[in-house]
Parts: structure tokens; sequence; C-alpha cells
């Protein structure tokens, strides 16, 4: 007897073949995008008026939402139509002008967004103090011997010591799917990312939540050099590349800390009368620090660095002098990914000179809030507020910056200052022509294709140096433009995991979760929030994220969204679901496309949508640990943001997203849609 092939096996073979070469083809969508807006931008030097968009009035608007925004919520193509595409620009660049209580009543749920570095630390401490705590109090209290009521009180207080990092993360995720000030997201989500740090790094984690607050989100649309000066003081980068470790090497200048009238704090008051470094005050030789890397070549610190950097927060000035020099690591980082990119016209003797121009930027280490607390340590320090509200903030310390001479990118800084040197370098660096180029290719990149046209690029780079570093006005040199609005440039552009869940939750209309769980299905995606390693950040471009595992993930992912497992998403709830539900199949996939794919898919999109052949059914993790990646109840600490990223797209490739789940009828046709080319390009 002839052996009788399974029609419904070929089908699915050949539906996975076209799911993943459909999303693969993505990258190279990409890398062909720079051809039309090349000749958009030669119309445009030709007289012709931005009203010459390639795209429909309708293609439009969903550009707009894809791009400046986490995607669209229902209705909202038709409404950015009606107020017109440019009105919707416009509005989303003044997001202060934008009501957003809605979203203001959502965060006032959160208990520690408020709260300061110093209220974190003394009310979430790390879990080893809390444990070493509560044994010292035990061994005082009962010669040692701990009940089973001590022990789990522990445990709770050991679990609360990261619940300030995972409502930091929730509210991400929440203001992204939520808030109307949807530019003003895209931009703190490109911010954090240029101005990358790795929760994971010691007490970096601690700092995240005034980060975000405090530096990134107040400045994500305004000067430049007001941000990068932020981000130079925040303890969060300070502390995650190494500079609290950084002090004049031994033979050099310092200055005396000038302790009047609050005078050490303040830039004007910082020169004071220069001492010769004490000869027994000698650095390691031969160990500035050791770097994150360059380029693709990028690694994290290993423990006995994070152990030193926990220490020298928690010691005396003068003790830092004893033990460390000059540490390099945020000077080479802050010219080659903050400002000027690699190819900036920088040497290694620029970046030494810079380093030695932010000696002295430091952070007040937070281990004073614990020493401050009765039993803690068996004694008590004084509760200044220089130890308490104002532990974990910016100080500089002059006693330990290098006070001779520099020479920065051709610049004299002349000797005998304080704070004024690492001033004037951010100042250099802002204005410098390369940090315009690389700035303005960033965001062209971020908004446009992975391969921007140059013209773009130098248009948005001389608006940089016009307006000196305005990014609301690069943003919207950028946005306004025909190579935005080109064909080549929609839907070039492929979602990040971040960017899938988020606009997934949106486009079935979902509500903010205050639960982790939204961040943790982007974790296991393989993009933990605050949770690379390394100091270049995510990838901006497509092909990082098109591996095959990735696309597998993705396309699980969508069913799982389909099938009510990713929180408040609910097929049932969404919006076009009752007029859907009672059409006939057909009618069902023409009206998922209009909603959820902007009206217009591949044949082979359309024929997997109509046939309703799950591409994933035959490769479904067969382990029972997958199935956690969609038990919306699974919780993991190394699915945190505490986990590196190589370590999460390992678990994603491995693991998948688990058990795809059987659906039927209009669930089905969702959840394939989701995860199809069309809805993973933005």
């Amino acid at each position: 007897m002839n052996r009788v092939t399974n029609p419904s096996a070929v089908m699915r073979s050949r539906s996975v073949s076209v799911a993943l070469s459909g999303l693969i083809a993505v990258g190279a969508l990409s890398v062909a995008s720079c051809a039309a807006p090349a000749a958009a931008s030669q119309e445009l030097a030709s007289g012709h008026t931005p009203a010459s968009r390639e795209l429909s009035a309708e293609e439009q608007a969903t550009h707009v939402l894809n791009r400046l925004a986490f995607g669209a919520r229902p209705g909202d193509v038709g409404r950015v139509r009606a107020m017109g595409v440019d009105a919707w620009i416009a509005r989303q660049l003044e997001p202060n002008r934008i009501d957003d209580r809605d979203m203001d009543r959502f965060l006032s749920h959160y208990e520690t967004l408020g709260k300061s570095s110093a209220e974190l630390y003394r009310e979430y401490p790390p879990g080893a103090i809390a444990r070493a705590a509560a044994a010292r109090r035990d061994s005082l209290a009962r010669d040692g011997r701990m009940t089973t009521a001590d022990t789990l009180a522990l445990l709770e207080q050991v679990r609360r010591s990261n619940v300030f990092l995972t409502e930091l993360t929730s509210s991400r995720v929440a203001r992204a799917v939520m808030s109307d000030r949807q530019l003003q997201e895209v931009m703190v989500d490109f911010w954090e990312n240029h101005f990358a740090v790795f929760a994971g790094k010691g007490q970096t984690r601690w700092y995240l939540t005034s980060y975000d607050r405090d530096v990134i989100r107040p400045h994500a649309l305004g000067k430049f050099r007001e941000l990068l000066g932020a981000v130079a003081k925040s303890p969060a980068m300070l502390f995650y590349l190494d500079n609290v470790q950084s002090v004049a090497d031994s033979g050099r200048r310092t200055l005396r800390a000038a302790r009047s009238n609050g005078a050490r704090d303040r830039r004007s008051a910082d020169s004071g009368p220069i001492v010769p470094a004490s000869v027994g005050e000698r650095p390691r030789a031969g160990r500035p620090g050791i770097r994150l890397g360059t380029g693709s070549q990028r690694r994290g610190t290993d423990s006995a660095d994070e152990s030193r950097s926990r220490t020298v927060a928690a010691t005396a000035t003068a003790a830092q002098r004893r033990r460390l020099g000059l540490n390099e690591n945020y000077a080479r980082e802050l010219m080659e990914l903050h400002t000027l990119g690699v190819d900036g016209g920088y040497t290694q003797r620029d970046v030494v000179e810079v380093a030695r121009a932010l000696t002295g930027w430091s952070i007040r280490p937070p281990r004073q809030l614990l020493m401050a607390a009765p039993g803690a340590r068996g004694r008590r320090v004084s509760e200044r507020p220089s130890d308490t509200g104002a532990a974990g903030t910016f100080v500089f310390r002059p006693e330990v910056h290098d006070a001779e001479p520099k020479v920065v990118l051709g610049h004299k800084l002349d000797g005998g200052r304080g704070i004024e040197d690492g001033e004037d370098v951010l100042d250099i660096l802002a204005r410098h022509p390369s940090t315009a180029r690389f700035i303005a290719r960033k965001l062209a990149v971020r908004f446009v294709s992975d391969e921007p046209p140059q013209e773009l690029v130098d248009r948005a780079a001389a608006t940089f140096r016009r307006t000196n570093g305005d990014i609301r006005e690069v943003v919207r040199t950028i946005v306004t433009s025909p190579e935005f609005f080109s064909r080549a440039a929609f839907r070039a552009k492929v979602k990040s995991p971040f960017e899938l869940v988020v606009s997934t939750m949106r486009a079935l209309g979902s509500p903010a979760d205050p639960t982790p769980r939204s961040a943790q299905f982007i974790a296991r995606l393989g993009q933990p929030i605050f949770g690379h390693q390394a100091p270049n950040g995510w990838p901006e471009t497509a092909a990082p994220w098109m591996n095959t595992g990735a696309i597998l993930s993705r396309i699980n992912f969508g069913m799982a969204a389909a099938a009510s497992r990713v929180p408040g998403t609910s097929v049932n709830r969404w919006p076009e679901a009752a007029r859907l539900r009672s059409l006939s199949r057909t009618e069902q996939v023409e009206g998922v496309i209009a909603s959820l794919l902007g009206g217009h898919v591949s044949r082979e999109t359309r024929e997997i949508l109509t046939r309703g052949v799950n591409p994933m059914a035959a490769q479904a993790a067969p382990d029972s640990s997958a199935s956690r990646m969609l038990d919306p109840d699974a919780t993991s600490s190394d699915d945190s943001a505490m986990a590196g990223e190589a370590g999460n797209r390992r678990r994603m490739t491995n693991r998948g997203l688990g058990t795809v789940p059987e659906l039927s009828g209009l669930a089905q046709v969702v959840g394939l849609a989701l995860g199809s080319p069309e809805f993973q390009r933005r």
C-alpha cells in the first residue's frame, strides 16, 4: 500500500517556510530602503514641498503611528486622519501640552516611582545586607537561633528588595501602551538605549528610578547639552561606567575640598589651592579599570570589578586614592557612544584627557543609610542631610580631581580648576560637528530606515548645529521629510521585542498592565528592560533581531496574545470582535487585515490567515519548561531585567515561547495576523 501524505502536514511545513522567509526578508527591505528616499530628497532640493509624499493619507496615518508611537490603538488611524498628520506630529512634539491625566492616575498606584535613590536603598536594601542585618539581630536576641517565622520574614524582605525595579520596568511598558504622549515615550526609549546602563551591575539598580524620572524624561525632547550633562551627573551612569573609581593618578596635583558655605558642590567655587598627591597614595599600576569593549566586541565587568566598585562607593576619598587611579571607561564611552561616534576624530590621548577632566565626578555613597540604621552595624553615623536624603546623589570631590592643565580635542583647559573641566568637556563634545552627525544619523535610523539617506542625515545634522542641539527640531526635520514619508521607508523597520509586545497590546486595545508580566514577556523575547550588559545598547537595526529562534518566538507570541495569555489582551474585548465574530472566515480575514495590518498584506500572509494553518504547530518546544514562557503567572529571577541579553536570547532560542495554544475562529485569525511579517514591521 502506498503511504498517503498528510495534507495538513504538507501545508504546515509550507506555512513555516513562508512565515520564516517573509520575516527574514524584513532585514533585506531595510537595507534597500535608502534608494527611494534619496529620490525624494532630490525632489525637495528641486523645490517640491512635503505635499508630494509618496504614501496615501491612510498610509501616512499608519506610518506615523508606527514610528512616532508604539503602533495604533483601535480608532487611532481615523483620529489621526481627522486631525491631519502634520497637526498630529506637531502636537506630539509638544508633549507637555497633551493632557495625560489618565496615565498620571494609573502611575500613582506605583509605590516607588516618586522615591529618591536614598529612600529606595533604605526601604529596599540589597538582599545580602538584609540577610546579614537579620542574622546580627537574631544573634543578639536569641544566640543565633532563627524560627521558621523569622526565616519566612527574611525571605519576603529579600524578595521585596527588587520591588522598585519591577515597578520601574512595569511602568515603562504601561506608559508605552497607554500614554497619549507617544512620541515622548518613543524618545525616552531611544535615549535610555543610547545612554544605556545595566541594572545587573552592583548598586546601579537603586539609581534607575531617578535616572528614568529625573534625567531622561525631562530632557528627551530638549537640548542635547542639557541631556548630556544630566546623564554625566547621574549616579546610574557614574557607577555603571566606573567614574566613581576615577581619581587623579599619583603625582598629579589635586584640589583641596572647599568645605565652607556648601561651596564644594558649586561650579564657581570648586577651585582651590593645589596640593600634590601624597607619595603614599599610589594607584595600582597599569590598572585604570576594565573597559566594557568597543564596537561589536563588548563585555561586562567581572564580579571582582563589581565588588571593587561597591567597595569604592562605601569608602572614604583618601582610601580611593590609595587603591585606585584614573579610570577611562566613562570617558571613552562618552565620546564613542554618547557624542562623537567611533569615527568621530578623537584619539586615545583625548580619552585620557577627558578622563582626567572628569576625576572627582562621583556619588555620595548610599550605604551610609544602612550604617545610620539602628543595629545595622552596631553603631550609628551622623544623620546629616549628606548622610541621608542626599545619599546616592551626584557630588564633585575636589580632593581627588586632577587639577593640572589638559588638552581635549585641541582645546586647552587651564590648571587649577575643578568641576569646570568636566563641564567644558561636555560643552566641547556637544558642539562638535561629529556629535551632530552621529546623533542625527542615530535618530534617522530610528525613525526612517536602517540605512538612512545621507542627504537626510546631513540636513538633520545641520539642524542640530543651527539650533544648538535642539532635539525637538532635529526630530521635526526627520519626521516631516520626504524621506520619512517615502514608499521605501514604509514598513522598512523591524520591531524590537519591546515594540512588538507594546504594539500588540495597543492593537488589541489592551489596558496598561500594572503587573511585571508584560515586561517579563519582553525579556523572554530577548530584550530585558535595563538588561543590556554592554553600554552600546540594544540594536536599532533589523539583522540582530531576525535569527531563526527569535522569529519562531515572535510568531508564537502572536498566538499567545490571541489566546489571552498576555496580560490584558483578549480578542473578546477587542473593539472589532463584535463586528467580525459573526462573519464568514473570508470576511474575518479581510476585517483583521484592515484593522491590524493596515489593509495590505502579501499573498502568502493572506493564504495563511484564510486557511488557518498555524505555521508554528510543528515547531512547539516539547519540554515542559518551555511552557512557562506562555504562562502569565510564571516568574523567574533569570527572566528579570537583571539577566544579560546573551542569556535571555539563549533561553529564548532554546525554549521558544513554549506550547502554541490551539485556536480557532476569529482568535486564530488574529493570532496569525499578529505573528505575520506585516505586523513585525513598523
